[in-house]
């Protein structure tokens, strides 16, 4: 365990040290989140194969499968920090820990329901708001195959916040290469009825996804029961046994945590679906865009999740150079990294294009035009992107986020989605009027993330002396 944890003497340089362990902690959860970038990519490229229309319907499920999904993922990542500040403050506890992963569990069930009920009512949610109906007849489909995903999908996010607040993420990662081995082989077999498998086209890449997922949940269960570093804490011990004031606390935090996440993925959500209403084309041409920014993201994502784990390890361990120093790391790393990937869509655009549709048929030109000009704007906002989401993570390893639920409410819907549809139905800008919305918004939740990250630094370094001394 790290320094932070175990109230260690300090390092000679404790920013070498500190980014030595930011990145042994943030690599296997980079790898992680890449890998479940290539689950949703996976479908992707095994549905784009059908054709221009049945990318499109993908997107559309997709897109309306992850709106309501977010909203759980919240209560499931605030088990977190919880944990991270537990264990900083007593590096050995286990009832806790336990209690904690319980709860979460728990509320990942509770949750789960009327997402289900939602979902298999997809096509019904998708002709409301206005869609094709055969896109929405085929995303339906898509989405009752993919739909059972969610559950396993909420268990294994809490076991890997298990792991992690530990800091053993490597075995999240094996689990999740295998997966999208998995995921990819059943979409090929099912999509494609290869191996003696049915062919279920669209349906059968949705169902390949909640297998991969139920894989996920059942692998990480299965290190936790029997290898010993984990065992001990006996996570399914007593399974039935409320914990009212635990799952309150998760309640929370967490539900800000849900209201941040929902308010960012709605809204590339809700852009996706004004897409739709402008045409096929831009509609598949976005999600290609969209999805190659997604991969980008992942590497942010990754290292904003191993800014909670530090910021709260210190947190918890009364540390405020430690809380500064882990944030500002973290921070540094994701936007650098976003700046490298920014100059990558704007020099190689068709390189990226060709690994979802076939850049030499005629019959895509359309498609891969839009999807460079829209590339070019993804590029704008990779840097924002980045300092947003590891911003985010800074200050939930500091259990703060309420206000930055309200700043991402602003930022998103306030700005970037009605600049976005001001630009282009009311001033004819169409897609690119869109994804230059999507800019602003993530330009605009960035500044006030950090904003808050230096004044939030600031007070917490005088709360934490005050405490130690």
């Amino acid at each position: 365990m790290s320094a932070i944890a175990t109230g260690a003497e300090a390092p000679a340089n404790p920013w070498r040290q500190e980014t030595k362990a930011m990145l042994a902690l943030a690599w296997p959860m980079v790898l992680t989140n890449l890998a479940q970038a290539a689950m949703t990519a996976t479908d992707v490229m095994i549905i784009g194969r059908l054709g221009a229309e049945a990318l499109a319907a993908g997107a559309l499920g997709s897109n309306l499968y992850f709106a309501p999904l977010i909203f759980g993922l919240g209560l499931a990542y605030a088990t977190a920090p919880m944990m991270a500040t537990e264990l900083g403050r007593r590096p050995h506890s286990v009832r806790d820990v336990r209690r904690t992963v319980r709860q979460g569990l728990w509320l990942s069930a509770l949750v789960s329901i009327p997402i289900w009920v939602l979902l298999w009512n997809a096509e019904s949610v998708l002709l409301l708001m206005g869609q094709d109906p055969s896109l929405a007849r085929e995303a339906g489909i898509y989405v009752r195959g993919l739909q059972w995903a969610v559950l396993p999908f909420y268990g294994y996010i809490v076991l890997r916040s298990f792991i992690s607040a530990l800091e053993q993420p490597r075995w999240v990662l094996i689990i999740m290469v295998i997966a999208v081995a998995l995921n990819a082989l059943l979409n090929w077999m099912l999509v494609f009825g290869k191996l003696g498998a049915p062919a279920l086209g669209i349906f059968g890449s949705g169902l390949a996804t909640s297998i991969a997922s139920g894989f996920m949940f059942i692998g990480m269960a299965v290190v936790v029961m029997v290898h010993p570093r984990f065992r001990r804490y006996h996570l399914f011990g007593r399974f039935w046994r409320a914990d009212w004031p635990r799952f309150r606390a998760l309640l929370k935090l967490g539900a800000p945590i849900s209201g941040i996440l929902a308010f960012e993925v709605t809204v590339f959500n809700a852009a996706a679906f004004l897409m739709g209403l402008i045409g096929a084309a831009q509609l598949a041409a976005h999600a290609i865009a969209l999805q190659i920014s997604s991969v980008t993201f992942m590497i942010p994502l990754g290292l904003s999740q191993a800014a909670t784990v530090r910021v709260g390890l210190a947190h918890g361990a009364g540390d405020p150079e430690g809380v500064s120093r882990a944030g500002w790391t973290a921070f540094v790393l994701g936007v650098a990294f976003m700046a490298l990937m920014a100059l990558m869509m704007i020099s190689v655009p068709k390189l990226l294009i060709a690994a979802f549709i076939d850049i030499g048929d005629p019959a895509n030109l359309a498609v891969v035009g839009y999807a460079v000009t829209f590339l070019a704007f993804a590029a704008l906002f990779q840097v924002a992107d980045g300092a947003q989401v590891v911003g985010a993570g800074m200050l939930r390893g500091l259990h703060d986020t309420t206000v930055p639920m309200v700043y991402a409410a602003i930022g998103y819907w306030g700005i970037g989605l009605t600049l976005g549809v001001l630009l282009a139905f009311q001033f004819g800008f169409g897609g690119v009027g869109i994804w230059l919305g999507l800019c602003a918004g993530l330009a605009v939740v960035a500044v006030l993330l950090i904003y808050r990250w230096t004044r939030r630094d600031r007070l917490g370094l005088s709360t934490l002396r005050k405490a130690v001394a």
